[in-house]
């Protein structure tokens, strides 16, 4: 197996670990801010956010956590079969079904970018050039021209009304990084397969 390879799936390991791990401890964030919810019903007047910013850190603490899950191999399986299989043909089979992930990953991940795009005033049919146009303008004409390429932002329909571009935004970076895990996971399953990675 080329060195290459190894080193991107030590990368990859490492990046998706520390984010992983930093994850974990927004389920605190999370326990907080319901905690003040209650509070703030029972003791005065309820705050309008806490709701939707617990479903914003939930969101999170989801889409960050997806690929440390992946990596750790602690999602979801239909293990009736699977569980009894030789690690070589759990190598075999999560090798050729990994690209079924990472074609439902890839059709996320693009219904999140329109979204995002969206989110951030843009309603044609190319959110791609619209992103590259917009990169391309922060980087060469500074942050404050890029701002001015940004259309009306999309709110939330609720009384607090937050911008909900960082969150879809928030879910676009996930999902890439699931998409960078799977690869990751389709790489040690090759090198398995080859008996280079235990």
């Amino acid at each position: 197996m080329p060195k290459a390879i190894l080193i991107y799936i030590g990368c990859i390991d490492t990046m998706n670990r520390f984010i992983g791990r930093m994850a974990m401890y927004l389920i605190f964030v999370l326990i907080g801010v319901l905690l003040w919810s209650s509070a703030s019903k029972v003791l005065m007047t309820p705050s309008m956010w806490t709701l939707e910013t617990a479903q914003f850190v939930m969101v999170a603490y989801f889409v960050l956590g997806g690929p440390y899950s992946i990596q750790m191999g602690s999602n979801v399986r239909m293990d009736l079969f699977y569980g009894e299989w030789s690690p070589k043909t759990k190598a075999w089979v999560d090798a050729i079904t990994v690209f079924f992930l990472i074609f439902y990953l890839g059709v996320l991940l693009y219904g999140g970018l329109v979204s995002t795009a969206y989110s951030l005033g843009y309603f044609g049919k190319e959110p791609f050039d619209f992103f590259l146009n917009l990169l391309g303008t922060f980087l060469i004409e500074g942050p404050s021209a890029a701002g001015e390429e940004l259309g009306f932002l999309e709110r939330s329909p609720t009384a607090w009304r937050p911008w909900l571009w960082p969150i879809k935004t928030l879910i676009c970076f996930g999902v890439f990084l699931m998409i960078l895990q799977s690869l990751a996971e389709f790489f040690r399953d090759l090198g398995r397969l080859r008996g280079v990675i235990d």
